[in-house]
């Protein structure tokens, strides 16, 4: 933490380390014990708002916790995965499986996340697609911790040494390493509890975003 109080994520992988901006502090004329919560949720959800619109690219982090990502339906072009670790502000490490999708669809998104605060556990939910449209995003990448789902691959090679992977140009591990790839793949009742994710032009058509006290999570 900053001596203004700003924190940053963290993520490492096999090609190098990238910083995320630090969130902008928030202004409040409510009770003292809100302060510690509102502005970090005001943040993200002018974050989901901007990225509605394809201005910017999505990048979710929960500091210390992970989060909740699931869709009736996934699909891709390309697909390359192997293992990672995703770094947090405070300074931990987590051991994920990078998935990186070359040119992702979904029919509809919901993404949650429970935030400990003063006054309570808080759940941020965002929710996308369905009757409004797919969710798209060109080069999708999730920190994910765990996947569930019914899953179709198309050319598919499990093993690959994570230093040859070619599916998703610019993702390659270490030497070595574990890797899986596939020319095409589709997930159908996608369930992931993930550190990090980031897509590159990133559309969420109907976006809706609620903030709630011991609110409902994506499942």
């Amino acid at each position: 933490m900053s001596e203004t109080g700003e924190t940053s994520d963290t993520h490492e992988n096999g090609t190098g380390t990238t910083g995320r901006p630090a969130r902008p502090r928030g202004r409040t004329n409510w009770r003292r014990s809100a302060v510690v919560a509102v502005p970090a949720l005001l943040a993200v959800g002018a974050m989901a708002s901007v990225m509605a619109q394809g201005a910017l690219a999505a990048s979710f982090a929960a500091s210390g916790s992970h989060f909740q990502v699931g869709s009736s339906e996934l699909s891709s072009k390309g697909l390359a995965s192997h293992v990672d670790v995703a770094r947090s502000a405070d300074g931990g490490g987590h051991p994920v499986s990078l998935l990186a999708l070359d040119s992702a669809k979904l029919a509809d998104i919901c993404q949650s996340a429970q935030v400990k605060t003063p006054l309570g556990p808080v759940t941020f939910r965002l929710r996308a697609g369905g009757d409004a449209g797919p969710v798209t995003a060109g080069k999708l990448f999730i920190d994910a911790e765990s996947l569930d789902g019914d899953a179709r691959f198309g050319t598919a090679e499990i093993g690959r040494d994570a230093s040859r992977l070619t599916q998703v140009p610019g993702v390659r591990g270490p030497r070595g390493a574990f890797g899986l790839q596939a020319g095409e793949v589709s997930v159908r009742d996608v369930r992931s509890q993930a550190w990090s994710a980031t897509g590159g032009d990133f559309r969420l058509k109907g976006l809706k975003l609620d903030v709630a006290l011991d609110g409902e999570r994506c499942f």
